[in-house]
């Protein structure tokens, strides 16, 4: 390496040129010594040398801004389409989205041929993807689909795209007919899945060789026996599988063996502990024992893991109406509405949640800063002098207590609203 950096200071350039290449036979992928070799064959006017090595820089490091600004300049005369198209790369590594795709367009127009122009479809359909704009994306999928039918990938894109944007049955349809019209069966057990979903566990069973897919087929058929012989068959292979461990916990829900049902959702939960099919699953088996309370609370629990907690709270609620001196369920009711602004009737939960826990500090600590939001200072003090019995070094009240026992409130809030109207009438 010595050598040839010496030669190239000292302008030896077809002699350095000569140095690196020996270099590069043993460093294939060093991107330093392909940018120095495509810096010396632009000196030495070999354009189809530049190209190669650029080009393989990008093999190594697609990010590279230096080889696409640099072949830009190379195509920019020579090859419309390849400019156009390393141009949208540039601008699409750049986050300016709007100009790749336009890039991408043109690279199109500039395309030889219909095939020639397959790379920058695949690119402005990934792009109209990630930018939730799925019929773009869909359209140039079926485009390149007239032009490279042979390619089962698109196929899977195209159902992909179908059951975001039209439901699971347009997915299927779409595996379906490239499975009859091209005879396509690289993708039967993605179709198995959807038929799984779909409910169609009989025309999954048909086509999938996965044996956990066949164990769900036959449970979904009520063939809980010959399901259950097919997982005990792969244990040793996926026991320690959390998909095996749900499959197991339907067989056994399926048999109303509710406890061992419980037993594999919470070896499935050692695998996944913060997965929303934890949370499903018990709710079903609670449903299936009248247990309404836990149905609810893990419906709730279900739909917080997925971020609805709009449906999270409306569970949770339905939950308090079967047992309403739940202290952690009080809690994350009173937490959730005070998330949504609504403090007013988050402060009725914290008041419950004291009358069944006196000594509930956070639930004191919410209760004072709610009082002294609408102005009622002598509550909110009534509150810090329990907060005082039962947290002392609390940070909440060090802060405040004094400054509210010597009449320093926020002079906010209703009560102070309506006290500076109304004066000593509100005494």
């Amino acid at each position: 390496m010595n050598t040839a950096e010496q030669l190239e200071q000292s302008e030896k350039y077809e002699e350095a040129y000569a140095e690196y290449k020996k270099i590069l036979v043993n460093k294939p992928s060093d991107v330093e010594i392909l940018t120095r070799l495509a810096h010396l064959a632009s000196i030495l006017d070999r354009k189809e040398d530049v190209k190669l090595y650029y080009a393989k820089i990008l093999e190594v490091d697609p990010s590279n801004i230096l080889a696409h600004e640099q072949l830009l300049d190379v195509f920019v005369n020579e090859d419309k389409f390849k400019y156009y198209l390393l141009r949208g790369n540039l601008h699409a590594l750049q986050q300016q989205l709007s100009y790749a795709k336009s890039d991408y367009k043109k690279a199109i127009t500039h395309a030889k041929d219909p095939k020639e122009s397959i790379p920058a479809r695949f690119l402005f359909a990934g792009i109209a993807e990630g930018q939730g704009k799925l019929n773009e994306a869909i359209d140039e999928y079926l485009r390149i689909i007239d032009y490279d039918e042979k390619n089962p990938a698109i196929f899977m894109k195209l159902a992909e795209l179908y059951e975001k944007s039209e439901g699971i049955i347009s997915a299927i349809q779409t595996l379906e007919r490239a499975k009859k019209d091209y005879g396509y069966s690289d993708f039967d057990e993605m179709l198995a899945g959807y038929y799984i979903r779909n409910s169609q566990p009989d025309k999954a069973l048909a086509i999938t060789k996965n044996e956990l897919t066949k164990a769900r087929a036959l449970f979904d058929l009520g063939e809980n026996e010959k399901g259950y012989e097919v997982l005990m068959k792969i244990k040793p292979q996926y026991g320690n599988q959390k998909i095996f461990h749900s499959l197991l916990a339907q067989y056994y829900f399926q048999k109303d063996m509710f406890d061992e049902a419980f037993a594999e959702i919470d070896e499935y939960a050692k695998i996944e502990p913060n997965s929303a099919l934890i949370y499903q699953m018990r709710a079903l088996i609670y449903e299936k024992k009248d247990d309404s309370f836990n149905e609810h609370l893990n419906w709730g629990k279900y739909n917080i893991v997925r971020g609805d907690k709009d449906v999270a709270l409306n569970e949770y609620m339905t939950a308090y109406r079967f047992k309403n001196d739940d202290i952690d369920l009080i809690e994350t009711i009173a937490a959730l509405l005070e998330a949504e602004g609504d403090k007013t009737k988050a402060s009725e939960f914290y008041e419950r949640l004291t009358d069944i826990d006196p000594k509930n500090s956070n639930a004191l600590q919410k209760l004072a800063e709610f009082r002294e939001s609408i102005g009622d200072i002598g509550g909110a003090i009534d509150y810090l002098e329990k907060l005082k019995t039962v947290d002392p070094r609390n940070e909440y009240l060090k802060n405040n207590y004094d400054r509210l026992q010597n009449g320093g409130g926020s002079g906010e809030g209703i009560l102070s609203f309506l006290k500076n109207i109304f004066g000593n009438k509100m005494r």
